[in-house]
């Protein structure tokens, strides 16, 4: 196991002092003190710009609550291991300093909250001593539940032995920005991806839910793609409030049918699909059920 550093002093504002400034909308934490501008990360020799030695989590703050804070940081520390990386920080450590730079905002604010490791040396492999810790703490707006639109995209979710698929790692997202733009060029907001065996296996940035006569099920995770903290979270949530939940294979025919179609996602949480290719839908009731029993969920959680 890594010795971890333990976290360092707070910068010059104090942990936890509020931002002076309504113009100040990101903290980032880097070389140990944190900052409220853009710092660059990476020269033009860092292995993590050259060879992709980066991954990233992301975690959501608001009204005072950062929902499962502690397993996204856990996720952080895991996916880093997964790409031969040290991380500089315990997951622990990790969610600690999350809280400090939480309270650097104004009580409440909605943000979104990204801890970065990566290389900075290294050859094909990434050398483990040189990694870099970059936490970026960001206003940003949940969206509203106004939904979304999606078709079935050409590009496809990659093996567990030909990616990096247990990381949340920044190589496995340009294969999802392609499906988007795929889909965009056609009128559509997301897509649908597949895995290689043809199932359907998430939207390009979210996981996938469909319910038919009141059952909701979500493809089970096979190793082709996260599957995502906050999917976790709705399954416990809807089974115990007595909801059907079936984790499965899944056929694009069985999207195209389904009574209803939602996405469950950190930055957005749950999020109605409003079309399907040439199919429209409308919010149902376990849609509405999931994203109620989520906030309240959420509303419970520990405060800083």
């Amino acid at each position: 196991m890594t010795t971890h550093a333990a976290v360092p002093a707070a910068g010059p504002h104090g942990p936890g002092k509020p931002l002076s400034s309504p113009e100040r909308t990101s903290w980032v934490y880097l070389d140990g003190k944190w900052r409220d501008d853009n710092p660059p990360l990476m020269r033009a020799s860092t292995h993590a710009g050259w060879l992709a030695s980066v991954v990233f989590d992301g975690a959501r703050a608001f009204a005072g609550v950062a929902p499962d804070l502690d397993l996204h940081c856990q996720r952080a520390v895991r996916s880093a291991y997964s790409l031969g990386l040290k991380p500089t920080l315990s997951a622990e450590a990790l969610e600690k300093l999350c809280w400090d730079g939480i309270g650097r905002f104004p009580k409440g604010t909605e943000l979104y909250i990204r801890p970065m490791f990566y290389a900075e040396t290294g050859f094909v492999e990434p050398d483990p001593a040189s990694t870099v810790l970059a936490l970026v703490i960001t206003e940003s707006p949940l969206p509203q539940p106004t939904g979304f639109s999606a078709c079935l995209s050409s590009f496809r979710r990659p093996l567990p032995d030909t990616a990096p698929t247990d990381a949340k790692a920044s190589c496995l997202y340009p294969n999802a920005a392609r499906a988007i733009f795929e889909a965009k060029q056609k009128g559509f907001d997301n897509a649908v991806m597949l895995d290689p065996l043809g199932n359907v296996a998430e939207f390009a940035t979210s996981n996938l839910w469909i319910v038919k006569s009141g059952v909701a099920s979500t493809p089970a995770a096979n190793g082709t793609f996260l599957n995502g903290i906050t999917r976790q979270r709705v399954v416990k949530l809807l089974r115990a409030a007595g909801v059907d939940v079936q984790e499965r294979a899944m056929t694009m025919r069985e999207v195209r049918d389904a009574d209803e179609v939602f996405a469950t996602g950190n930055y957005a949480k749950v999020q109605p699909v409003t079309r399907i290719e040439d199919r429209n839908f409308q919010p149902g009731p376990v849609f509405k059920r999931a994203r109620e029993l989520y906030w309240e969920f959420a509303l419970k959680g520990k405060r800083g």
